[in-house]
């Protein structure tokens, strides 16, 4: 129980910097640090009522939060005074940069039992709503002009391939894979994922496609190899347009596909269909206008176009502060509430929406784990900080999807009131049989 437990660490050696009064029991060494120590546990009480957490201070007597009751505490230890102090004010950043910096470490449970148990925890407080200065703090953070749009998507993307390699499938799908079945392999799922988008885009053979974000390509070529049509994929990353090229190339796809340096907002039309997968959360709220009028302005009259996107079930105003940092500058996660209106002015149809739930917790899941085995190479092509960064990114995420309200929604879109068929029944019987 949580009681002995915080009696084990009482009798424990005491902790460097952690001072102790004449009968041997820790305490603050000033008032200064009392006062950070109370603010630290005024958050931890207002947060944890779910399982538990004892904290080991850098001075004084651990803290024990949450249901006294639980069976299995995490337990974590916080290496100086400016960790707890950060914590205690900004968790929302803090608790990521002092896991990267080796200043909080987890000395029963691991990580992932860390972000779980912060995870139910926060799904049971009030949704954070936009606050009066949201819409400006918005444009600036998230305008994403041309220029900032290829700096924030280097900042992740062109990172070197051979990281992608060591967690992702063999075709390099970096977004949500569609789970038919439990049980089923990544690769399977993440094939069963590009079925289904070529299935909404109801492909004829002969057809021009544009992909709007096209990764490393593997869409691009499937649909391609597959279907028989013509794609043209379109990224900002010198990295993944190497990679897509080489890969047209080595598979003998190089006459039905062509891969760009562009950004949306410049190309040049018509095509008779549109995806974009992934890409969407990078575009930013004050250029959704902009982003389906492209849309709109590149379809045929009897076009179809489907967007794949991370979404969330209440609209927040701004990207988790930790992920905008390190992962994803410039990036936001919309509530449908915040596309919706966009799409309407832009004259465009929706014709189908369906809305991925724990797909996406599913595959984060599977990208930790081969994370994981493949740690030791990962940590020589970068280094051990580089690590926890990304255990960290992978985790949170997977919570938000468990916890937070985060989830995958399928947009498809057209011009036209009869541009799709009538009923959905059409989305199990697609053509598409190549995998990769």
């Amino acid at each position: 129980m949580l009681a002995v437990q915080e009696q084990e660490w009482n009798d424990r050696p005491a902790a460097a910097g952690e001072v102790s009064d004449e009968a041997g029991r820790p305490r603050a060494p000033n008032p200064l640090a009392e006062t950070v120590r109370l603010a630290f546990e005024r958050r931890l009480r207002r947060v944890f009522h779910e399982g538990a957490l004892g904290v080991a201070l850098p001075f004084g007597a651990p803290l024990t939060v949450g249901d006294v009751a639980a069976p299995d505490a995490v337990w974590i230890r916080l290496h100086d005074r400016r960790t707890v102090w950060r914590l205690a004010v900004d968790p929302g950043l803090a608790l990521g940069e002092a896991w990267m910096d080796g200043t909080l470490t987890v000395e029963r449970g691991t990580l992932w039992d860390l972000l779980d148990l912060v995870g139910r925890n926060l799904a049971r407080r009030p949704k954070r709503r936009p606050g009066p200065l949201s819409p400006l703090f918005r444009r600036l953070a998230q305008a994403n002009g041309r220029a900032a749009a290829r700096r924030n998507v280097a900042h992740h993307y062109d990172l070197s391939l051979d990281l992608y390699r060591r967690f992702l499938d063999e075709d390099l799908q970096y977004s949500c894979a569609f789970f038919e079945h439990p049980g089923v392999t990544l690769e399977a799922a993440q094939a069963a994922k590009k079925r289904r988008l070529a299935a909404k885009l109801l492909l004829q053979p002969g057809q021009r496609v544009l992909d709007i974000g096209c990764g490393w390509g593997g869409l691009a070529l499937t649909l391609a190899e597959a279907a028989g049509v013509h794609v043209t994929g379109i990224t900002l990353s010198e990295e993944q347009l190497a990679a897509a090229r080489s890969r047209a190339a080595s598979r003998g796809l190089a006459d039905r596909t062509a891969f760009r340096l562009q950004d949306y907002r410049d190309v040049a039309g018509p095509f008779d269909r549109i995806v974009s997968v992934g890409m969407f959360e990078h575009v930013g709220p004050p250029n959704y206008q902009a982003y389906f009028d492209a849309v709109a302005r590149l379809l045929t009259d009897d076009g179809v176009a489907v967007i794949h996107s991370i979404g969330q079930n209440h609209p927040t105003g701004q990207n988790q502060p930790w992920v905008g940092k390190y992962i994803f500058p410039g990036g936001y996660i919309p509530a449908l509430s915040e596309v919706l209106p966009a799409i309407e002015r832009a004259g465009l149809w929706v014709t189908d929406i369906e809305i991925l739930r724990l797909h996406y917790a599913e595959t984060l899941k599977a990208w930790r784990a081969r994370f994981a085995a493949r740690r030791d190479e990962i940590a020589a092509l970068y280094d051990e900080r580089f690590c926890r960064m990304w255990e960290f990114y992978l985790g949170v995420s997977e919570i938000a999807f468990r916890h937070r309200g985060c989830m995958v929604f399928q947009l498809q879109l057209a011009r036209r009131v009869d541009a799709a068929p009538l009923v959905r029944d059409y989305m199990g019987r697609t053509p598409l049989t190549a995998a990769a």
